[in-house]
């Protein structure tokens, strides 16, 4: 895809000078399919053959839908139905262009993809009886993002600035909005913030978890990307403010938790004893960049002061959907080798 977050291209440039992730506070084991884990976690291969995946949901029949988005919008973007583990990805929506969001709701699949979002909506078999636009966005501005539905039915879309560090034209820019379902009701919930990618409400309440990645072109100077809690009507400073902190950030909100520079934070997911106590209530957030899925711990649905990211994954290519599945467990999805894992408690494992 052009970015994943608009920071992609040139974190490509810039890894390099990512610092390593923190050192995990146990070691990580080998819970299979290649992947690295805390002991306890057993991994499995859910699909392969989605080269690009870049958003994931499950629908209210258990079956995982996948979006795939390449760095250019050259026609190859899609959505995937993959009706069961092991099962074959089967091409339902090919003509979507950087899908970097799904959300299903009901009987209905919204996605976030260049220009906005689209609901689909009668489904018989492989092929939706109709669709609507939820949301048009103008032409440039900026890539279209994660997407999450929150308790009261809202739909939440994180939309970066078009650019590494400018006054965005458009108020909808380097912002998290919120609209109604059927489209109206549209609201910038937060300002100046140069890429919200992954979107995630902490669950049993109205707490937005958002992905941030800080700019580019400061090199070390940058920051990590961080991991925030988005209230209404706060503004996040940018492009003056890139958590640096002093008199450009007077008044800029704290993040939940520092993560690494120049990661390309993406995906993100909330569990809360899904994956045992050890890893208890925690964020799980993808770093393309990095390879590596963090975790940020939270007690009481807010992270200790200080926090920052400790690996959680390792093994990965180039991470970037996480999600809740179904039945207790979450998915990742790996853009750089086209697989979906699937991460339970060896308990939960050895019982399927």
């Amino acid at each position: 895809m052009r970015s994943i977050s608009a920071a992609v291209l040139s974190v490509a440039l810039v890894a390099g000078c990512a610092g390593a992730a923190a050192a995990p506070t146990a070691p990580l084991a080998d819970i299979g399919a290649g992947l690295q884990g805390p002991a306890g976690l057993a991994a499995t291969t859910y699909a392969t053959g989605l080269v690009n995946v870049a958003a994931a949901a499950f629908d209210d029949d258990d079956r995982l839908w996948v979006a795939t988005a390449s760095f250019a919008d050259d026609g190859t973007d899609a959505i995937y139905l993959v009706p069961a583990a092991g099962a074959a990805p089967v091409k339902v929506i090919a003509d979507a262009h950087t899908p970097l969001g799904l959300v299903w709701d009901g009987r209905t699949l919204y996605v976030a993809s260049d220009g906005g979002i689209v609901a689909y909506g009668d489904l018989e078999g492989t092929t939706f009886g109709s669709h609507r636009t939820v949301l048009a966005l103008p032409a440039g501005i900026g890539e279209v993002n994660g997407l999450a539905l929150s308790p009261d039915r809202r739909l939440y879309l994180g939309v970066s600035a078009p650019c590494d560090a400018c006054d965005p034209m458009s108020e909808d820019a380097a912002a998290v909005l919120s609209v109604l379902p059927d489209g109206t009701d549209l609201r910038v919930v937060a300002s100046h913030i140069r890429a919200p990618v992954g979107l995630a409400f902490l669950p049993d309440s109205n707490d937005l978890f958002v992905t941030m990645n800080q700019r580019d072109d400061l090199g070390d100077a940058t920051p990590g990307d961080v991991l925030a809690v988005v209230r209404e009507g706060q503004d996040w400073g940018f492009p003056g403010c890139y958590g640096q902190g002093g008199a450009a950030c007077d008044g800029v909100p704290a993040p939940v938790a520092e993560l690494d520079r120049h990661a390309a934070v993406s995906g993100l997911a909330i569990v809360t004893g899904e994956l045992g106590q050890a890893i208890g209530t925690s964020a799980l957030v993808a770093e393309w960049a990095t390879g590596v899925v963090l975790r940020v711990p939270l007690a009481d649905g807010a992270a200790t002061a200080g926090a920052k990211g400790e690996p959680f994954l390792t093994g990965l290519k180039q991470p970037v959907p996480v999600g809740l599945a179904p039945g207790g467990g979450v998915v990742i999805g790996d853009w750089g080798t086209g697989t979906v894992y699937l991460i339970r408690t060896s308990a939960s494992a050895s019982l399927s």
